[in-house]
This record gives C-alpha cells, structure tokens and sequence, in this order.
C-alpha cells in the first residue's frame, strides 16, 4: 500500500513549470536540491532568486514525522493552535520510549507497561487529529519513514534530527523542533534560511570491507561537526548510483553529525527498485515522468565546482573501513590506522558490547552483511568475545530477517541479544548491567552518534562508530584494533583463520513480509475524540503561553552558567531516564544544562548561587533566579546545541526563565528552536569576548529596545570591582522572527493570528 498516493502525484504534477520557472529567475541550470526548494516555494512559482545563506524562504513542505520522544511536546503545542485536523499527511512513531534490557517480548512488554499514559495520549491525539500513529514495536522512525513515506523530490520536516535519512530517497527531509512542526501541520509556511550547498562527487565502485557507513565516516572526518551547517549535502556521480537506497540513508542520516541541514542523492535504478520491493511501484511510475526534474541537471555534475559552495571528492574504489570517535562522530580514524592512534591515546582496545543497529544501520541489507560475517566465523569454529547486540529497524525488516534466516544467524552466538525494533542503546535507552560502576571501557555500534554518557549513561565509555559488518568482526574478535582485512584469529582448533569480506543482500530475494505492521489509521471524524490528560500526571502536561516580552532591555540579569567546550543538546537536556518526562515541562525542566560544564570550576552541574554565593544545581539555582524574579542568560562556546533536534533543550530554559544564550556560534535546529519558544539567540561579535564574561557578573542589555534585522544588540557586563566590558552580540533574526519574540513565542503569535 502506497500512502497518501495522490499528494505525491500532485507535487509532480506541478514539477515541470515550478522548475523552468526556477531556471528563468535563476538562470542558470539547479542541482536537485535547488529544484526541490524551489518547486516547494509557500507562493508557488518562483518569483526571485533566493541567495544561498543569507535569504529567509518561506516552504510548504510535503508531510511531517515526530517520533514519540519529541511528538509528545510537538502535538501539546498544535493542541493550542485551535486547528481541528492537520493540513498536511503526518505521522507520529513510538520509538524512543522502549528501554534495551533483556530482549525484544520482554523489553517491548515492559516498554509499554511503563509507558502506557504516554502512549495512550499519543494514539488518542493521533486519532483526533487525523495523524497516522505508529505503535510501539512497529520500528525506527526513520526506516519506517523509509519503507512507507519518502519519495523522490519530495520535501518533509521531522521533530527528528535524523529526519535527514529519508535523503536516501531523494527527499530534502529535515529535522526541526516541534514548533516548526505545528507551523506545518496548522496549515502555515515554514521559514528556513537558504542553504548553501556542499556538493560530495563519488567516483569509483565500493568492494570487500567497505560499505556506505565509511562514506559518511569518512566525510564527518572531512568536514568537522560543524562544517555542514547552514548547508545541504548533495551526493552525485556515478559511485553515488553503485549505492544502494539503504545505503544512501545510512550516508543521509549521518549527515546530521556534520551540522548539515539535510543530505540527499538524485534518482535513480537503486530507488527504482527499494520502492517497488516496499510496494511503491505506483511511485515509481509516476517518478518516471519526471524523471529528469528528480536529479541535479547534467552541466551541474560535468561542472560541479560552478554550482555548489563547496565540492568533496571520494573515490570509492580506494575507501577503507573506518572507525569514528570517541566521545564525538567525527574524529575518524581507518582501521588501518586504529592500532597506533589508539596506543597513543590510551583507549581501552577491548570490547565488551558491540551494537548493530538504530535509525542509521538496521536495514535488510546492514543485518543480512552482519550476518554473513557470524555465519563465517561459526563455520570456521570461531567464538565471540563481545556481547552483540541487536536492533533491528522495521517489524516489516524484522519479520522478513526471521524469514530469511538472519537473526538465527546472529543467536548462533550463545550471548547475542535480539532487542526491540526501537532505537534502545542508540539513544541512551539501555539498562546497561554494570554501567553505574562508571568504569573505563569501550563498545563498538553502527550508531550515529557517541558523545560520553550517549549510549549507556557512563561518561567513561568510549563509543566507536563504525559500519555493522565491522561491528561484527570487532565483536568476534573482541578487539577495537581487529583490522579483518589483514588480521587473523584463533578458532577453538588452535587455528588462525581469517574472516571472509561480507556478503548480503540489498533486498530480499522474496520480497519483503510482515503481518502486523504496527500502523494504526486515524479517524476520518476526530471532533468526537476526547484527549485527556490528567493534571495529576508526572508524564504529561498541558503547556500554558510564555509571557510576551514587556518592550524593555533586559537589566540586572546574572550569570546562570558560561559552558566550557562542547555542549550537545544531550549536555543541555539529556535523554535516558529523563526521556519519560518528555511531555511533562515543569518535570524535565529539572535536567536543564546538568550535563554542562561550568567555565568556572570546571564541573557539571554545580553553578553559583548569585543570590547567597552557595554552589548548587543548575535548575536548582535558576528557578531560585525564576522565584526571585531576576532575569538570567546562559553563556556557550562553539557550535552550542549541536547533536539532537529536541527542543526541551530551548523550552526549559524559556520555561525557568532564562532569557538570552549568548554563545560563539550555534548549531542550526538549536537556534531556530530558541527564537520559536521567544528567547534571544546571540553570538559574540568577538569571539574572544568569551573570556570577559565573569561568574558574578551583572548584565544589562542597554538597546534592546531597537531589537531590528541585521543590528547588532550591546550588552554591558559589570564586575564586582565595578569596572565593566561592553560586548556587542550578532543575531540572525528577521522582521518575522522578532515578532515571535515579543509576542512570547511563535505559537503565541499563531495564536494571536487566529483571533
């Protein structure tokens, strides 16, 4: 069954005039990811050129996904936008909830049990909104976005920041914050700053160890977790066409580790084919007439370093398998050269857990290559020293593996776990057994991210990132510096043996099967649909407005914390345990920023108490600020926010009254998502000026009051001594977006414009 058959018909349908309009106000032939913008303009077709990182663009995209983590908060705030159904195909997946422990039945069974309240709200507002919900077990957000949603030139926002995999099909799909989202689904344009473009040229033809995981890896290592923001990353040439459409997203989904906005890759047979094994064929056909619009324009990719910002190239042919990390995606190493890097920097070689799996690596093809590598090694008599673990994407890939005989494959090693189709360990839901005792370790997974405490809550675990073949052979012989491809091992004969290269299948020979897919359809009539939320609940809670702002600078504020180095969204509002509190405001408000670490003493969670000069928690001390009606602001280095697009990390700031983050530069969801919840989003004209800012400071904003498009705002910092530094703060906000901020909010003005 196709989804929502005819919109896709209809955004084709309006293809070929959307782009030759395009082409005459740009005049010049567009890459795919500029055909894609532009054919998805709020007002249609084109009436000016939109110039890459500098102009905001109105879009009207195609759907939205939220998975259950970030769905929560999304649909409390489309609760207040007084609309009686979504205006655009949505989907909500519980995915996020459901804790890695023993195994798939018992973890799943728990998952609910423990997640009823939750999962009850999610499927009543489903219903009542016209919003297809996806229950618990029924798979990853992503691969199941993947089986039944994305299509070619097709544009979609998720509350996800890995909503860039459906990038694989040829989608700009990109994740934002839940208020984005309610624009959208309320029937509104949504503004996204155009982006650059990093244009990655694939040659040659991937064999052996390598697979699509070491492209992304390898290019994480190339542009930093910083060097694709503001920016989609367009995949082309003729290594590009070799991979398959799994493959594709696997390199997609990562692209959220590098900043980028969103990756994607033209059409071609590969699509073709992985929408007509997942039932698509009619997407096919109707892809197929218009074809040439799916993929950049020839003189584009004969000529690439015209047309795009940046320009990589890759040749696939020479690409070895990687490992990334750890503690951050990016640092990347070939296996090659793991033995040495690792000796000098005193990582822990062996390895307990290895982990196939999440939103990034659980397709047919990743567990089927995975497989071929155990079969080999129990063929060749050879035991695993690590623990495997793993997850697998989809009911319909599950269910399917079983068939095809993968996952006996993986339980012919006696200490294998089969876990939920559900990310678990990926996000931090793992109840790991000896994790608290905070020992220094490593594990290995195919996973996209690895910041300390990610996976199982202990900052001394060092997580490496690699492909899920690797992964495999890394927990056979556990040892993060097995290389397989030279490395030999010891099987229960005393032989050495050496593992053959991976083999496995892009698609199932017998098609794909699943008998319960887990998709429950909304009702055509929801207005009779009651969606209660008990005011008692520790889980869930009906949001009230933030105040609007008074029209007044903002004085007398202090200092809550100036964060030293990285700080991730998972430093700012963590994930694991307090993942239950994802639709309870107050509640989660109580993890705000303990993962941080305080410039000034170089601890987490411990900040000056400006008010008696105690040490205290952070949330702690801000709602003693919020009690005392003081004024705060939040202090950032580098790329602040980066990582998830959970906007719990704007809301609970606004929520306990900190007004301004003030940081070197910001990851892109992060920013967006502090200006929709009506706060300031500032950078240091002078990155230096970092280091004026003290911890009892008091700062003052002394023009505020002219807050407009492209004026920088003054801030003055008086120290105790009573001398005191002026430092001048940039903002990206437009026209628009101020107004978001003196109404309160984005939804308070949404709110504001329906009365």
């Amino acid at each position: 069954m196709t989804f929502d058959i005819d919109m896709i018909k209809k955004v084709y349908e309006r293809y070929p005039e959307r782009i030759a309009a395009a082409r005459q106000i740009t005049g010049k032939p567009l890459t795919l990811s500029e055909k894609i913008l532009y054919t998805h303009l709020w007002e249609g077709n084109a009436t000016q050129k939109h110039e890459r990182g500098n102009s905001y663009v109105d879009f009207a995209p195609d759907r939205v996904a939220m998975q259950d983590a970030t769905a929560q908060m999304a649909l409390l705030q489309f609760m207040q936008a007084g609309k009686a159904k979504v205006a655009v195909p949505s989907t909500a997946h519980a995915d996020h909830l459901i804790q890695a422990r023993v195994g798939a039945e018992a973890d799943l069974q728990e998952g609910i049990n423990k997640n009823s309240e939750v999962f009850n709200f999610l499927s009543s507002v489903c219903d009542k909104y016209g919003i297809g919900f996806w229950k618990p077990g029924a798979g990853i957000i992503h691969q199941v976005v993947l089986e039944n949603y994305a299509f070619p030139g097709g544009m979609m926002i998720g509350t996800d920041s890995h909503t860039v995999n459906a990038g694989g099909l040829g989608m700009v799909a990109i994740g934002v914050g839940g208020a984005d989202a309610v624009d959208v689904m309320a029937g509104m344009p949504w503004e996204l700053k155009m982006p650059k473009l990093i244009g990655v040229k694939l040659t040659g033809k991937m064999s052996g160890w390598t697979s699509a995981k070491d492209v992304i890896l390898k290019v994480a290592g190339i542009l930093t977790v910083k060097g694709g923001t503001g920016c989609i990353v367009e995949y082309f040439g003729e290594g590009a066409e070799s991979l398959s459409a799994t493959g594709k997203g696997t390199i997609c989904n990562m692209g959220a580790e590098i900043g980028a906005t969103t990756s994607t890759f033209g059409y071609d047979d590969s699509m073709r084919r992985y929408l007509a094994a997942t039932g698509r064929q009619d997407v096919v056909d109707a892809a197929d007439q218009i074809a040439e619009h799916l993929t950049g324009d020839p003189e584009v990719y004969a000529n690439p370093e015209k047309y795009f910002d940046q320009l990589i190239e890759i040749n696939l042919s020479e690409l070895t398998p990687h490992l990334n990390g750890p503690f951050t995606p990016d640092l990347a190493t070939p296996v090659a050269e793991f033995r040495a890097k690792a000796e000098a920097n005193g990582w822990p070689i062996e390895v307990e857990w290895a982990l196939i799996g999440s939103c990034t690596n659980s397709s047919y093809e990743d567990l089927s290559r995975a497989a071929s590598i155990v079969e080999d090694a129990v063929a060749k008599g050879v035991k695993p020293k690590a623990i495997l673990g793993i997850n697998p994407g989809s009911e319909q890939v599950k269910f399917t593996a079983e068939r095809d005989g993968f996952l006996n494959s993986f339980r012919k090693f006696e200490n294998a776990r089969i876990f939920t189709n559900a990310c678990g360990p990926c996000i931090g839901q793992w109840d790991r057994e000896g994790a608290e005792k905070g020992e220094k370790n490593s594990i290995i997974h195919s996973f996209n991210r690895n910041f300390a405490k990610r996976a199982d809550g202990n900052p001394n675990t060092h997580a490496f990132v690699a492909s899920p073949e690797m992964v495999a052979a890394v927990a056979i012989s556990g040892r993060l510096d097995f290389n397989p491809i030279t490395d030999t091992l010891t099987n229960e004969a005393g032989e050495q043996i050496k593992l053959d290269e991976p083999k496995g299948s892009e698609l199932p020979s017998r098609g794909f099967a699943v008998e319960d897919n887990g998709y429950q359809a909304p009702s055509e009539d929801g207005s009779k649909v009651k969606v209660a939320v008990d005011p008692n609940s520790d889980r869930l809670q009906l949001l009230e407005e933030f105040p609007a702002w008074d029209g007044k600078n903002i004085t007398g504020a202090r200092v809550l914390i100036k964060a030293f180095g990285k700080c991730t969204t998972d430093h700012i509002s963590m994930a694991g345990p307090w993942l239950k509190y994802r639709g309870h405001l107050d509640n989660i408000s109580n993890n705000m920023l303990i993962g941080a670490v305080n410039a000034y003493n170089m601890e987490t969670n411990k900040v000056k108490n400006q008010l008696d000069g105690s040490y205290g928690e952070v949330p702690a001390v801000q709602r003693a600020y919020k009690a005392a009606g003081i004024p705060s602001i939040v202090v950032g280095d580098q790329n602040y926010g980066e990582g998830s697009s959970r906007e719990h990390a704007a809301m609970e700031p606004r929520h306990l009254g900190v007004k301004a983050v003030l940081v070197k530069s910001f990851a892109r969801i992060h920013e967006t998502n502090l200006k929709k919840q009506g706060m300031l989003g500032l950078t240091f004209a002078n990155e230096s000026d970092y280091d004026k800012i003290q911890e009892d400071d008091i700062v003052n904003f002394l023009d505020l009051e002219e807050f407009a498009p492209g004026k920088q705002l003054t801030l003055e910092f008086i120290h105790t001594d009573g001398t005191k530094d002026i430092v001048m703060a940039n903002h990206t906000y437009n026209s628009q977006q101020i107004e978001w901020f003196k109404a309160g909010s984005a939804l308070n003005l949404i709110k504001q414009q329906e009365n």
